[in-house]
């Protein structure tokens, strides 16, 4: 697997780029932001990135990343602070490591993070088997091609037309859409999508279902349940039931 490494700091760099080489990944390391950007490939198979880089912020650099590729990201930085570690997530990444670590922390996650990318991978396989379309208020969402789209139905909306989301909002969403009629627990989700139960992220959530509502321009697809969870409504109508946590 091919690790890129995004650390300005040549003594933490260099220790963590040892371990990984010693577990038998492939390791590139960059040594601030426009490096990382040039050295990111489809070869790239997870990114570790700090945040206090010496030339572009680790944030915008998480930023243009997902405008281009979903490759994994774990942000491994100093900044502790509760805001940092949700604005990281809301921008696509999919954990955050504090400074300083144990090496063997950064070696569980980064096989967590694959074994969930793993299970994406599983789950469209077996939904392009079965053709797995979902039709729901006026959108199309393709289980196999991991794509929304708009059918028409909506006002002012363009047949066909490809709704951009982001790999999180994707995510929550046929996590959803795969329940239907289902209310899934606010914990199932953070468990299911973010690989995680901190309740630390409730908010982080709140934000890719409001930013998922906006984008899809259907505010009542994703459906509060309060006190619960979410839901998308199922075709029928049928009365929901609860998806434990």
């Amino acid at each position: 697997m091919q690790l890129l490494v995004v650390e300005d700091d040549d003594h933490v760099a260099g220790a963590l780029v040892s371990v990984l080489g010693r577990h038998g990944h492939e390791v590139v390391r960059a040594r601030d932001g426009a490096s990382a950007l040039r050295e990111l490939s489809p070869r790239t198979d997870m990114v570790l990135l700090d945040l206090s880089l010496p030339d572009i912020d680790g944030f915008e650099v998480c930023r243009r990343i997902r405008r281009v590729s979903d490759t994994p990201i774990i942000m491994v930085t100093a900044r502790t602070r509760l805001d940092a570690r949700i604005r990281g997530l809301e921008l696509g990444a999919d954990d955050y490591v504090t400074k300083p670590y144990d090496v063997r922390e950064v070696l569980a996650r980064i096989d967590a993070v694959m074994r969930r990318g793993r299970g994406r991978e599983w789950d469209g396989a077996r939904a392009e088997a079965s053709d797995a379309r979902v039709r729901v208020r006026g959108l199309v969402v393709d289980l196999a091609r991991r794509e929304v789209r708009r059918t028409g139905d909506l006002v002012g909306s363009t047949v066909g037309t490809v709704v951009e989301l982001t790999r999180k909002e994707y995510d929550l969403l046929a996590l959803l859409v795969r329940q239907q009629g289902s209310v899934l627990t606010r914990e199932r989700i953070l468990r299911d999508v973010w690989g995680s139960s901190w309740k630390g992220l409730g908010r982080t959530l709140e934000v890719h279902v409001a930013s998922l509502r906006r984008k899809l321009g259907v505010p009542d697809v994703v459906e509060t349940v309060r006190g619960v969870g979410y839901r998308v409504a199922a075709p029928d109508g049928g009365g929901p039931t609860v998806a434990g946590a």
